[in-house]
């Protein structure tokens, strides 16, 4: 299995963590896309949100091997033609190397912020099934046209052309999600947790069904991974990444809780991600930011 990094930070970060990732061979480098961080004003007034789309034209000329991911975009943010013509565009800046990540969107403050729709769950399933319906149709050559309830594509030219832009469906769904992505996506993006193993096997029955390889759908995974030697120096490292982010201790053990976090000592660590591999999770996105130190260690021992 590979491991890249997922991280949102201020550029500088940002950078640092795609040259490093670069330097050290990792595949890729993910952002993620929201609006908000913090779900009341005292929190999103500490914890920026970048624009990632900005972020990631700048990396894509940075950068010359990395695989940039957006990991991923709420489809209720955007017209799919806006994804498409943005999706083309860093496609090209990176010389082939984005991946442009929808899922259904969940946090609903950020909607409410900004003035975004929120549908329902089954209106956005909806929405998300059909924009990446319309990106296909729009890259196909020559582009083949989209009507759908929510959307519309004419089968007209469309100028510039990608170069080799890819598809990534994320979510933690049962079914549709899975469903959705074996059908349309490059890489499915399977958050870490329970029914993991039915939900790959959705996606790729999903993929047969619709005249896809199955092998050829990359299944990746995601969570925050925390390891130490011993259980004594795992609690210093909590504290240290709950200082880092500026979170107090049990916020973060909270936090960590929801994400169904791989949490332990490196053995316990090393024997979960195993599991996860075995299951057909092909690579592992490591959230929790960039750490000089403590980030190329817990490579050196996943990796080693």
């Amino acid at each position: 299995m590979e491991y890249a990094i997922q991280i949102v930070a201020p550029y500088e970060e940002l950078s640092a963590a795609a040259h490093f990732s670069e330097a050290r061979g990792l595949p890729a480098l993910a952002v993620p896309d929201h609006y908000l961080y913090g779900h009341d004003p005292a929190q999103a007034a500490t914890r920026p949100a970048p624009d990632v789309f900005v972020q990631l034209g700048a990396l894509a000329r940075e950068t010359t091997d990395l695989e940039l991911v957006l990991l991923v975009s709420p489809v209720t943010f955007r017209h799919p033609a806006v994804l498409l013509k943005m999706g083309i565009e860093l496609d090209l800046l990176s010389g082939g190397r984005f991946t442009l990540g929808l899922g259904t969107g969940w946090m609903e403050a950020e909607h409410e912020v900004f003035g975004f729709p929120f549908p329902p769950l089954a209106e956005r399933f909806e929405m998300l099934e059909e924009a990446l319906a319309y990106i296909r149709a729009g890259l196909a050559d020559p582009p083949t046209g989209f009507e759908g309830r929510h959307f519309r594509l004419l089968p007209w030219p469309i100028r510039p052309r990608a170069r080799r832009l890819r598809l990534l469906v994320g979510g933690i769904g049962p079914r549709r999600t899975p469903s959705i992505a074996g059908r349309y996506a490059d890489e499915f993006n399977a958050f870490h947790g329970p029914g993991l193993a039915d939900r790959i096997a959705v996606a790729r029955a999903a993929a047969v069904e619709a005249g896809r390889d199955p092998d050829a759908l990359l299944v990746s995974s995601v969570t925050w991974v925390v390891a130490a030697p011993d259980r004594a120096d795992l609690e210093r490292r909590l504290d240290r990444i709950a200082a880092r982010q500026g979170r107090r201790r049990d916020e973060l053990d909270r936090l960590l809780e929801a994400r169904r976090a791989i949490v332990g000592t490196f053995d316990e660590v090393r024997a979960r991600l195993a599991e996860l591999e075995a299951l057909g999770v092909r690579r592992f996105y490591l959230q929790g930011g960039f750490d000089p130190e403590l980030t190329p260690e817990l490579l050196d021992v996943l990796e080693g």
